[in-house]
């Protein structure tokens, strides 16, 4: 806690003077301290993650499937197999390079150089060769290159929102900062790797390198945590290993009963192979990605763009959005809300407020400090003659605004005679006004204080008449005239109330995490609905006094967080998270970036937002809207919807394969289908429909649903149920069928249980857009379902047709009347799951 201790104190610690190191103490204090650099773990290699795509139980189970039909002559399933296996192993590569990019970024922020002081001269070194006791120089540009304890100070001001979140530049000064923890935006006599000086100059001694820094123990933070699964991924994960170990159990039983019977072991193992290829959704990981990655497009026309596919699943079921304030639910722009001022005073304020003030016009658009921008904007909208004015009454003399004497002079003929205007802190207005009562005085602190409680940053203003134009001293600034006060802040964005009562509404709590004062924070969150009767406020030097114990007790209550650390937001997320939430995390800062990793979803800022924030995020808002965010997670439950549509439909087709395959071991039939058949199935008849369903409309009632459990599965009793049934009345069609062929031969036998049961699945496509009938959803609402029907209903009667397609599938010659059976038999399941449909409608409108 360098920030509480004397300058010399530090200097003596770190055996150094204001004339710096010499060359023996640097390499000392490099082997005491390290080295000013940032590290991180050891990367896996591209092929490492690429092989790593393998480890799925299902994915071996292929595989070993893919060898048997190797060993026995056939080739084509063999190829199709190691095909599939392959893309997918690819898209999964991909996706886990893309996301390992937010260390490379949180690196460059580093100063490339450091100017310091040496053996008593000044000279310019590498960053990386800064060491603890180095006398560092600060001017206007410069970036820090480490964490330092100021030691001289002239109007030295530094933006440090990358690490606090908050944009205005932060005055330094020298004097020791009573307190045991003291926030980071507080610390007024420290800097701070990374950030960047903006207004004067300074030196410091550095007290941090390397991962002593701030920077470096986010960089840290980063490095230990680790992203986490979204409930899509965990659910398919548990799905993959029950199913993998089912399929392993059947097979086996399968091949040991064909054996028993006198088949020959080959034919027994091919048996074995269908069956594990019938049972298998070789496309289901396929079709997932495609559906997620047609949410992000869809998602991208609303200025959100998706970095990592499985975010916008996690988004479904955000139930916590931790959001930050200035920017996302503020316009980050400083606004006068209220002037106080008596009578002609306020013209003379309104004209004190642009003539002291440095904001420049540039291209049409104000420039400069927020505080004073927002003065001229505000001049601006009660007065069209801001140019004549400037250019009438110029500057003849100036006192700068400094951090001690908290206030800025200026002076100017106004109508022939000198008058000099102020503005700056009240209280130090107030001490040098000479014309108010003590209680005037009183009246004007207490509207001050109102103001400050509303979290408005106010301004005071005073006049003085000169006797000359001579030039400005600081004794001059004394009896003042009191002019008035301007109380500004950063108002919400006009649609950020709307969109937290949406939030709400949709289930979701908001939560304001900012490194903002307590009170500014405060203000804002109860003007847009997030600090509601009964929430409370806490810092984040309150929220480290906290034991978990307490944090969870208290957490449903508290709706604000201000001036945290980088901790402080991970603790919080993983708290929710520990409840069983699914949590979304906005940032735009370094210092939100371990949070953004943390989070299920992690949301960065497009506009304000820093490269470590957008590549440690999943998704981007390129708008940097809060509103956004809400917009997503209706995109986000609606894809899961669809996901969840396609999923049942791929299962239930599956479902109804493994029967008709079970149903032929059982009673001692010939194989229904070979292995490149139900290939076919699963990867074209099934992709298909599927992939139309994961294109179904939005449908806005979903907004109004209640954010699903982290733990609640995609397969629950009710879709299990409905997977069994649906599948038992394809198997039932498919297995009558079979029948019919097996009357003419074996071959016809397999021919037409392949066609009905491809048949089948194409329609039961139109059973799977959702719950209600086809009719209550629109027949042409999704015309990719019909499309998909038609391509699978082609490419399926040309390998019926087709001589060359049919004996690359062992097709045999069918008659009409068996055409007939075939398109019959696969409709009927269809017909039947719509008639039940069609009740249930009625049923709830009822």
């Amino acid at each position: 806690m360098y920030y509480n201790k004397q300058i010399q104190e530090i200097l003596e610690e770190f055996q150094t003077t204001k004339n710096g190191l010499d060359e023996s103490a640097v390499t000392k204090s490099r082997e005491q301290y390290g080295e000013n650099r940032l590290y991180e773990k050891k990367k896996k290699s591209v092929f490492t993650i690429f092989l790593e795509q393998f480890k799925d139980l299902l994915v071996i189970i292929l595989i070993i499937a893919a060898i048997i039909s190797m060993s026995t002559g056939n080739v084509e399933s063999t190829a199709v197999i190691i095909a599939v296996l392959i893309l997918n192993a690819i898209l999964g590569t991909v996706q886990y390079v893309k996301a390992e990019k937010s260390l490379e970024s949180l690196k460059s922020l580093s100063s490339p150089v450091a100017k310091v002081i040496r053996n008593g001269q000044p000279q310019e070194i590498d960053a990386a060769e800064l060491v603890c006791g180095d006398i560092v120089r600060l001017e206007a540009g410069d970036v820090v290159p480490g964490d330092g304890r100021i030691i001289e100070s002239y109007s030295l001001k530094v933006n440090e929102s990358s690490l606090t979140g908050e944009s205005e530049g932060v005055d330094k000064r020298t004097e020791v900062i009573d307190g045991d923890a003291v926030a980071l935006g507080d610390q007024t006599n420290m800097v701070f790797s990374g950030s960047l000086v903006t207004y004067g100059r300074g030196l410091a001694v550095i007290t941090g390198v390397g991962i002593h820094t701030e920077l470096g123990k986010i960089a840290d933070l980063m490095n230990n945590t680790a992203e986490r699964k979204t409930p899509l991924q965990i659910t398919m994960d548990n799905f993959s290993k029950k199913l993998s170990i089912g399929i392993m159990l059947i097979c086996a039983v399968v091949f040991a009963l064909n054996v028993y019977r006198g088949m020959a072991i080959a034919d027994s193992l091919l048996f074995a192979v269908a069956l594990a290829v019938a049972a298998i959704p070789e496309a289901l990981s396929s079709i997932i990605t495609i559906s997620l990655a047609i949410g992000t497009s869809r998602m991208a026309d609303q200025n959100a763009i998706i970095k990592q596919l499985n975010a916008v699943e996690g988004l479904g079921c955000v139930s916590i959005i931790c959001s930050d304030k200035t920017g996302t639910l503020t316009q980050n722009k400083m606004t006068v809300e209220q002037v106080l001022a008596d009578g002609e005073k306020e013209n003379a304020l309104l004209q004190a407020s642009i003539l002291c003030n440095d904001t420049a016009i540039v291209d049409g658009a104000t420039a400069g400090d927020p505080t004073e921008t927002a003065l001229v904007d505000y001049y601006m909208t009660k007065h069209d003659d801001y140019e004549q004015v400037k250019a009438a009454l110029p500057r003849l003399s100036e006192l700068p605004f400094d951090s001690d004497r908290k206030l800025m002079s200026t002076l100017h003929n106004i109508e022939g005679q000198y008058i000099m205007y102020t503005k700056g802190a009240l209280d130090v207005i107030l001490e040098r006004t000479a014309s108010l009562s003590e209680e005037e005085k009183d009246k004007i602190r207490q509207s001050n204080f109102d103001l400050s409680n509303q979290g408005l940053r106010v301004l005071a203003f005073a006049r003085k008449n000169m006797a000359s134009d001579g030039e400005l001293k600081f004794d001059d600034e004394s009896n003042f005239e009191f002019l008035g006060l301007v109380a500004e802040m950063d108002p919400p964005r006009a649609e950020s109330a709307q969109a937290v009562a949406d939030c709400m509404e949709a289930g979701i709590k908001p939560i304001m995490i900012t490194g903002d004062h307590k009170i500014t924070a405060s203000a804002i969150a109860k003007r847009i609905g997030i600090l509601q009767e009964g929430d409370i406020a806490v810092t984040g030097t309150e929220l480290d006094a906290m034991s978990d114990d307490e944090l969870n007790e208290k957490l449903s209550h508290i709706s604000v967080y201000a001036r945290v650390s980088p901790d402080n937001k991970i603790r919080i997320v993983q708290a929710w998270q520990d409840q069983a939430c699914i949590v979304a995390m906005t940032g735009d800062g370094v210092n939100d970036a371990p949070a953004l990793k943390s989070a299920d979803v992690g949301v960065a800022m497009g506009i304000t937002g820093t490269e470590v924030a957008k590549d440690s995020a999943s998704m981007i808002l390129t708008d940097d809207n809060f509103a956004t965010i809400i917009k997503s997670v209706l995109n986000g439950r609606n894809i899961y919807a669809n996901i969840k549509n396609a999923i049942k439909f791929l299962l239930s087709g599956n479902t109804a394969g493994i029967l008709v395959v079970l149903f032929a071991s059982i009673m001692a039939l010939p194989s229904p289908f070979t292995a490149v058949q139900l290939l076919f199935i699963n990867l074209i008849t099934d992709s298909l429909p599927a992939l139309a369903i994961s294109m179904e409309p939005s449908n806005p009632a979903l907004i109004h649903d209640k954010p699903r459990p982290r733990n609640e599965s995609v397969l629950t009793r009710e879709t299990l149920l409905q997977i069994g049934l649906q599948g038992l009345a394809i198997g039932a069609a498919t297995i009558a069928a079979f029948y019919v062929g097996l009357q003419t031969s074996a071959v016809t036998a397999s021919t037409m249980a392949f066609a009905t049961l491809c048949l089948a699945r194409l329609w039961h496509g139109f059973n799977s857009r959702g719950k209600q009938s086809i009719f209550r959803l629109g027949i042409t609402t999704n015309i990719y379902t019909i499309g998909a029907f038609v391509v699978g209903a082609i490419l399926l009667f040309a390998i019926l047709l087709v001589p060359f397609f049919a004996k690359a599938f062992l097709i045999a010659s069918l008659t009409g009347a068996q055409i007939g059976w075939i398109c019959g038999l696969a409709f009927a399941p269809t017909l039947l799951i719509q008639i039940v449909k069609i009740i249930n409608d009625q049923k709830s409108k009822n």
